[in-house]
């Protein structure tokens, strides 16, 4: 028998139409459910209670909107269409993305993106956004996307500029061909100021390469970290990761970032999102946050526990789940910070985006391993804690069936416009069946 539990707003995913939308309880499944009086209902799982897994109801973390900073589109259509940002948003910038390139080398079946066969962004036009994002934001993490931005030819040029202009955490979103190719490159990234790379890394073996990404990578993946690493960069292993493609490898892949400390600093798994064109009668099948966790302890072992992770002190709750741990010398692993996932008493917005700002910095670069031999069991805990400090974590972007507008309200991880706007990640990607974007994104 389904239960409603709370009314939200959402979008048709055929026509992309605002409708009134519902979290339903059916068993133990949390349903978006959505009628369009054109193109019938829609009902999509965004929560499966599985055992040891936080139930759904005690997953919370409100938060105080943030109203503050520059809103340059005005309230005029609603959300989703005014995004830019508009007054109507309720948190600040914590990652801004400029994509310099809509070129790629790998062209994958599943692409954010659409890349391709593209242009890179011109020099003068990206030094322009890196400005514009300065300016309006007043400081926050920046990654350089595309396309894949380490074939734009003056990508150095680009990390001196924004490195100048005063962002002090830089990341280049990559699928690692060229890093692993050109050792000397990784190093002329780190001396222009690169702090990190977020590493498409999809498994362990060549099976879900095959088929996310058409071509068996996994040695040069390993070759990317391993130069990465003699260059001092910090590397965060990114997985997509598809119902029965490789969700039997979470703990795998985490081993596997495990043993390539110090300089791979952790695993952020990404849930599939459905972007692009999908046949008339395709019925999603997305893999939750509480299947994630719940794998994770099992395919563990019990190494890590679905209790250690948290709700997200930055974005909506329903969008994601960290928890930190050191490596110990034995191998063992310590979380570090205390598990709950109920957090009731709203909390600033503001205040959960600056330290999550300072926090993905100082954990996603690369340690300092060059300090001087510890002198107490205090001092040595803390260089250890430096360097082998690593963090699980898990973003759930969300598609035109999953697209929930409470949370979308709450994105801190925003795509950065020519014109100098700001578009919420999952706005800026979202498309309807047929493949039309919302905001104009070439598919």
């Amino acid at each position: 028998m389904a239960t409603p539990i709370h009314t939200t707003s959402s979008l048709c995913p055929v026509c992309l139409k605002r409708l009134p939308a519902t979290l339903t309880r059916e068993g133990h499944e949390i349903l978006l459910t959505k009628n369009c009086p054109e193109h019938g209902s829609f009902s999509t799982v965004v929560w499966r209670e599985v055992p040891g897994a936080p139930l759904f109801d005690s997953w919370q973390r409100p938060k105080l909107p943030h109203k503050g900073g520059n809103r340059q589109t005005p309230v005029s259509d609603g959300c989703p269409f005014d995004c830019g940002l508009c007054p109507a948003h309720n948190q600040r910038t914590c990652t801004a993305l400029i994509e310099i390139t809509s070129r790629c080398n790998l062209g994958c079946p599943v692409c954010f993106a659409s890349s391709g066969e593209g242009t890179h962004r011109e020099l003068a036009e990206v030094k322009k956004m890196v400005e514009s994002v300065f300016k309006e934001t007043g400081g926050c993490n920046l990654q350089l996307s595309g396309g894949e931005p380490s074939i734009h030819p003056q990508l150095l040029e680009i990390i001196r500029h924004a490195d100048k202009t005063g962002f002090e955490f830089i990341q280049l979103n990559s699928n690692g061909l060229r890093l692993a190719e050109d050792p000397a490159f990784c190093r002329e990234l780190k001396e222009a100021g690169l702090s990190s790379v977020f590493l498409q890394f999809d498994g362990i073996n060549d099976t879900p390469y095959r088929a996310l990404r058409g071509r068996p990578l996994i040695d040069v993946k390993k070759r990317a970290i391993a130069n990465l690493s003699a260059a001092d960069i910090g590397i965060v292993l990114v997985p997509v990761i598809v119902p029965e493609l490789n969700t039997s490898q979470l703990w795998e892949i985490v081993r596997f970032g495990l043993e390539h400390q110090p300089y791979v600093r952790g695993v952020h798994f990404q849930p599939i999102s459905y972007f692009g064109r999908f046949p008339a009668e395709f019925t999603p099948r997305h893999f939750t946050l509480p299947e994630l966790m719940a794998g994770l302890e099992q395919q563990s072992g019990g190494r890590v526990h679905a209790t250690d992770f948290v709700p997200p002190g930055c974005e909506h709750a329903l969008c994601s789940f960290s928890a930190k741990y050191i490596t110990q010398t034995d191998g063992s692993l310590t979380r570090l910070g205390s598990g709950s996932s109920c957090t009731c008493t709203p909390q600033p917005a503001l205040q959960g985006a600056i330290k999550s700002i300072g926090v993905t910095a100082r954990q996603w670069s690369s340690p300092n391993t060059s300090e001087t031999p510890p002198k107490d069991d205090l001092e040595r805990f803390i260089q250890r804690a430096k360097s082998h400090s690593f963090t699980i974590s898990a973003m759930a972007f969300m598609d035109a069936w999953s697209l929930n507008l409470e949370r979308l309200r709450g994105c801190c991880i925003h795509i950065a416009q020519p014109d100098g706007r700001l578009l919420p990640f999952c706005a800026a990607n979202l498309t309807s069946i047929s493949g039309r974007s919302l905001y104009g994104r070439k598919q």
